[in-house]
């Protein structure tokens, strides 16, 4: 700095003021304020090029911080060559400058226009620059001796960092494959260095048997860790009397979120009797609170969020009905509850180190239970590294139509055929929570529509227009060819529709339908209420209109699928987990529901068409809403699966009845046959865990049909599949005592097993837990289904299960 200074002195013929020593005289200040500039820039360039290199190796800097691939020696010395060259190219620079100067009468005047007294106060702060640059080369040899002693100290950290072999241990065989690529890829993520890897052989070994757990401990780490302090004592759940605190928990900014907190508004005070009538029904029985994080996926920027900007536009709503209601449910019990719906909250709230989502968690994951959906889950998994898997077993997933078994299993699905884009994550299948109970395999979660006292019901049959119908679809495009059916239905009924449009009349809408565009629900709701006929063209599938239709006094009538729906030959369903075939619009509203509410025919079929229409002006009906749709049947039903759903710990074999004779080899089976001889069921005398949920004693064994699922099995004799009993029946002795030859007897990994091929009397056993399920048939097996009873009204509990 000090030759550049003079040259540039000798160069604009500035004057140099004398100094303590002649060697270091300086020119006046115009020089000094281009020094100045030059020396604050290099001395930037280098504390920031060389910052990284001791901030990644200090775990307590802000992981916000740390550099995405730590700088060795060679390199940091590099960035000192690079400096040097720099400053030699700007004295080349300066003299083809001084050159230009000569033959110019550019510096002429310069004293005028550069009064000395002007810079006078800046004499200090270049006497403190001129020391600086006096020392660059001093600090250029003492960053280097730090370089050298940093990679030194790496290596013998804790006096062995530098002998550090790779372990033997026949418990630990993934840990040699696990170094290996640590060697390779450890700066991939910034993660690991901020766990402390540094690219020494015993920063591998550190780190994968102390933040993860692929290696042994190293016996020369000091193992003694502070005594974790005692659990502090669980509250328990107390039912809450206020919903306001939830509206700003919901948070605002999305239309979604708008709509979700108008319906908790809505819906508030029905919320507030069902949660004190489930109070008095449980007799202080809540249990503890329990700390859940919810994050709804599909709302984030990161996977679209394509339902916000839809909310005002006819889009579809079910979702974000659903995820609502299952907000005011949970907060009602009386949990603490976060919400997120950014993936920067997720990671805040996960613990997640800085990274891409390599590592494990900091700390121990603070929620009991996430309720998330398939986006959220995805974002779960990449952000977790291992702790993905190690706390999976608490998440909920809100499922729509269902994950089956045999696609939720990975290797069962790729192997077999199953894999599509939205299962195979090995969860246990009831996990996932459905909006209609399609399936059992899955848990049932639903949602609620208002419920009416008897002043509104009297009110509603009173002012009914019986030659009123509404069509359900809110979308131009499920309107387009239905010509046939308006035309039919218009000359008995007054057709009303509520499809957006921005302009003008959709050209899908006739134009003898009265179409009130795009309606709030309120509004929605007063409409059905005047009603008499709710009618589906098909599509959307499985929503909550046609119940809300029914609680409010309309007769839904929807069309028979022939041949049913399914992944296999219909495209809204290609892709989704599930083999299920759906019959009509609204599966649940058919089988569970049925007539004089709901009608369902073949719309291919003019005449059975207009005999329905005629049928239902003569039908009366009231308003109808099964209970487990009611605010206090969603209430009750989570609150069963909170309390006994535990997907975390395996559960126990089941308890063996005592001994008839010490010489039997092995406990008898505590199911017995029934006394008509046509199933099995529990035995009275044998014993019933207290943990076990559903209580063992509701179950009941039949065999099926060799064309029907255990779904179907059990429902046609009033009863509800339930997978949880399969660990009971999946025995040989269970096919000897419903009289089944097996000649051989095999355990596979099969979603049908156990099950019987009678024809050839082979007997098989399932293999995989996973695989346990409810769904699916062959025409080649009989399986072995276990059935329960259930609630009258609430489908997904037992009689005993509250």
């Amino acid at each position: 700095f000090y030759l550049l200074e003079r040259r540039l002195c000798r160069c604009y013929g500035w004057r140099q003021e004398a100094a303590p020593h002649p060697s270091l005289q300086l020119c006046f200040p115009p020089c000094r304020i281009f020094v100045l500039g030059i020396g604050f820039f290099t001395l930037c360039f280098l504390m920031t090029s060389l910052g990284g290199q001791f901030s990644a190796k200090r775990l307590g800097d802000s992981p916000f911080t740390i550099r995405t691939e730590v700088m060795g020696a060679l390199e940091s010395r590099g960035v000192l060559r690079r400096m040097s060259d720099m400053l030699e190219l700007l004295m080349k620079r300066m003299d083809i400058l001084a050159r230009l100067e000569n033959n110019t009468d550019f510096h002429k005047g310069n004293e005028a226009l550069f009064p000395l007294d002007r810079f006078q106060p800046a004499a200090g702060l270049m006497e403190r620059i001129q020391a600086i640059a006096q020392n660059v080369s001093d600090i250029a040899i003492k960053v280097d001796q730090i370089l050298r002693n940093s990679l030194m100290n790496a290596k013998m950290g804790d006096g062995r960092r530098d002998q550090c072999e790779v372990p033997r241990d026949p418990k630990y065989p993934d840990c040699a494959g696990k170094v290996e690529w640590m060697r390779a890829r450890w700066t991939s993520d910034p993660c690991y260095a901020f766990f402390g890897v540094d690219g020494t052989e015993c920063s591998f070994l550190i780190y994968l048997s102390e933040v993860e757990w692929f290696c042994p401990p190293l016996p020369w780490r000091n193992q003694t860790a502070a005594p974790s302090p005692p659990p502090l004592p669980r509250a328990q759940a107390a039912f809450r009397s206020d919903l306001a605190p939830l509206l700003e928990l919901v948070g605002t900014g999305k239309e979604s979120l708008s709509f979700m907190k108008k319906r908790i508004r809505h819906l508030a005070q029905q919320w507030l009797w069902a949660a004190r009538r489930l109070e008095q029904k449980l007799k202080g029985r809540q249990g503890d609170q329990k700390h859940i994080l919810i994050h709804i996926g599909f709302l984030t920027e990161e996977s679209g969020d394509v339902f916000s900007p839809r909310v005002l536009k006819g889009g579809p709503l079910g979702e974000m009905v659903q995820w609502a209601d299952i907000l005011a449910a949970l907060f009602l019990l009386g949990h603490s509850l976060k919400v997120t719906v950014s993936l920067k909250e997720l990671q805040s709230n996960l613990g997640v180190p800085p990274g891409r989502g390599n590592c494990p968690l900091t700390n121990p994951l603070p929620f009991d239970l996430i309720y998330t959906d398939y986006h959220g889950l995805q974002q779960m998994k990449q952000h977790m590294g291992l702790s993905f898997k190690k706390y999976r077993c608490r998440v909920r997933v809100i499922d729509t139509f269902g994950t089956e078994p045999a696609y939720n299993h990975e290797e069962y699905a790729t192997l077999r055929g199953f894999r599509t884009n939205w299962g195979y994550w090995n969860l246990h299948p009831s996990q996932f929570m459905t909006m209609f109970p399609h399936t059992p395999d899955n848990s049932f979660m639903g949602f609620v529509s208002e419920e009416l006292n008897q002043t509104e019901r009297q009110r509603i049959k009173s002012n009914k227009v019986s030659s009123m119908a509404v069509v359900y679809g809110k979308e131009a495009s499920i309107w387009k060819g239905k010509e046939k059916f308006l035309a039919i239905l218009n000359k008995y009924m007054e057709i009303h529709g509520t499809v957006y449009y921005e302009t003008q009349r959709p050209p899908e809408v006739p134009a003898f339908v009265k179409n009130h565009g795009l309606l709030p629900q309120h509004e929605f709701q007063q409409l059905l209420r005047k009603a008499k006929l709710f009618i589906g063209f098909g599509f959307p599938y499985e929503g909550p209109a046609p119940l809300e239709a029914i609680a409010n006094g309309c007769v839904f009538l929807q069309a028979r699928f022939n041949p049913p729906h399914s992944s296999l030959n219909h495209e809204f369903f290609r892709g989704k987990p599930t083999s299920r075939e759906v019959s009509s619009q609204h599966p649940y509203a058919e089988d569970f529901i049925g007539k004089p509410h709901v009608w369902t025919v073949d719309y291919n079929n003019s005449e059975e068409f207009e005999a329905a229409i005629k049928t239902i002006l003569r039908t009366q009906v009231d308003p109808y809403l099964p209970y487990e749709y009611t605010c206090e049947g969603m209430l009750e039903r989570i609150h069963a699966y909170i309390q006994h759903q535990d997907f975390c710990t395996t559960p126990s074999p089941p308890p063996p009845a005592k001994a008839q004779s010490p010489a039997m080899q092995s406990p008898p089976s505590p199911l017995v046959l029934s006394p008509n001889a046509t199933h099995l069921m529990w035995s009275p005398s044998a014993r019933r865990d207290p943990h076990a949920w559903p209580p063992a004693d509701s179950l009941q064994v039949w065999l099926s049909e060799g064309q029907h699922a255990c779904t179907e099995t059990c429902r046609r004799r009033g009863l509800v599949c339930e997978p949880t009993f399969f660990r009971f029946l999946n025995k040989k002795e269970v096919f000897l005592q419903l009289s089944i030859t097996c000649d051989s007897t095999e355990y596979e990994m099969n979603h049908l097993y156990p099950a019987v091929a009678e024809n050839v009397h082979e007997c098989y056993l399932q293999k995989e837990p996973l695989l346990f399920s409810c769904a699916g048939h062959n025409s080649k097996y009989r399986r072995l289904c276990p059935c329960r009873d259930y609630r009258e009204g609430q489908v997904a509990l037992c009689r005993d299960c509250l």
